[in-house]
């Protein structure tokens, strides 16, 4: 059922002067760090986010009564004293009650659907499977958009401010298409479109690899790195990489396609010819077929291999180990190309394994080894993954829309 996503914002009056461009920017940069600073200190004074962003206490205190006025911000019920004279600070915090968002994360085997607080931490999930391989991607949306539903209706008094949608492949941001996922068969999808006219909601895509560079900046490790590279190996292994806060996405977004880079000691032939290309050396599909001529499993569930490793199957540690290797072959790889001051890997054995991080930061080598880290969210990488999206837009224009409806100045 289509819904109304929360009004944030008031028109703009047909009276007030037509802002500048710069003028437009300066307040979208202000807002931006205004509220990532509330994210990340609250509860925090009006005063130390002036100190810490370098703005004055009027233009603070202007901002926060609008956030206030949102509902994104409320004050804290306990004030702080100050150490020297005066009344004390009335601190203020996100407020992670009212709103949420949705997150569509599209998998090969099964789609993710969950909704995320303002912090980036799930509040519900649950996962749809596919009814075949290369699933039908308009029916896969509406039943995206169904789960999103019952969802949003189970959460009662949760006001949505829209959905992100995260997937592997090739994914335009600017059209929200994906433009070409080969492993799912779909090519030039309109999923803005078809999830935007089943919800009723503002609707924003991306590639996961990006979606979950914001996710790590926003709320996990790497928040404060001036450079990220996030490496995701599942089904699809694709990566991003951000500089100074932005993440680079190249013509259509097509930056972080690695599918096919040549994995040093790779054995496997890939669909393109060549042997040992990145993905097809590294993806589920491979590490199940492995693990089923091994016959530690019958399926094609890699949680499974996992779940052997830590019975004490020696064959699944074993594969499990080699992988971590090689995708610390990769790593190094991106490493010397990029040289980023944090990495994030998302890939299941180095999530749940240690001896699998060990291997994996012993094949980049101790000089880099501590510069590699798992993933921030390894309970719920594929929720986290469509809402940061979302999240994404919020905290990088929050007077603005999306997520709020229409324009507004401050």
């Amino acid at each position: 059922m289509p819904r109304t996503a929360a009004p944030l914002l008031a028109s703009h009056s047909p009276n007030s002067p037509v802002p500048r461009a710069a003028d437009s920017d300066r307040r979208r940069t202000n807002a931006s760090v205004i509220l990532r600073s509330v994210l990340e200190h609250g509860p925090v004074a009006r005063s130390t986010i002036s100190r810490l962003t370098g703005l004055s206490p009027a233009s603070v205190t202007d901002y926060c009564a609008r956030f206030t006025e949102l509902g994104l911000i409320r004050e804290s019920a306990t004030p702080q004293r100050s150490k020297g004279v005066g009344r004390p600070h009335v601190p203020v915090d996100l407020d992670a009650s009212r709103f949420v968002v949705g997150g569509v994360h599209v998998a090969v085997p099964y789609t993710t659907v969950a909704l995320l607080d303002l912090r980036g931490r799930v509040v519900a999930e649950r996962r749809i499977g596919h009814d075949s391989h290369l699933a039908d991607p308009c029916r896969v949306l509406a039943r995206a958009a169904e789960g999103l539903d019952t969802l949003l209706t189970e959460a009662a008094g949760a006001t949505p401010l829209g959905v992100g949608v995260a997937a592997g492949g090739w994914v335009d941001r600017d059209s929200g298409t994906i433009v070409d996922h080969p492993l799912l068969g779909w090519r030039d999808v309109p999923v803005r479109e078809l999830l935007g006219a089943r919800t009723g909601l503002p609707v924003h895509v991306d590639g996961h690899a990006r979606a979950l560079v914001n996710g790590e900046r926003l709320f996990g490790r790497a928040r404060g790195s001036r450079s990220v590279l996030h490496l995701f190996v599942g089904n699809v292994v694709d990566a991003a990489f951000a500089t100074n806060d932005e993440v680079h996405h190249g013509p259509r977004s097509q930056a972080g396609a690695i599918a096919h880079l040549p994995l040093r000691g790779g054995t496997e032939p890939c669909d393109c010819g060549r042997v040992g290309c990145l993905q097809v050396e590294l993806s589920e599909r491979t590490l199940c077929r492995r693990a089923r001529e091994a016959g530690i499993v019958d399926g094609v569930n890699p949680t499974h291999v996992v779940t052997a490793a830590e019975r004490g199957d020696p064959v699944a540690v074993r594969l499990l180990t080699q992988r971590a290797r090689m995708v610390g072959r990769a790593v190094g790889l991106l490493l010397d190309i990029l040289n980023p001051e944090t990495v994030v890997v998302t890939e299941l054995g180095v999530i749940r394994r240690e001896d699998c991080l060990r291997a994996l930061r012993e094949e980049v080598g101790d000089a880099r080894a501590s510069a590699v880290v798992p993933t921030s969210f390894p309970d719920s990488v594929l929720a986290v993954a469509g809402g940061s999206v979302l999240l994404d837009v919020l905290y990088r224009d929050p007077l603005s829309t999306p997520p709020g409806l229409s324009p507004g100045t401050i």
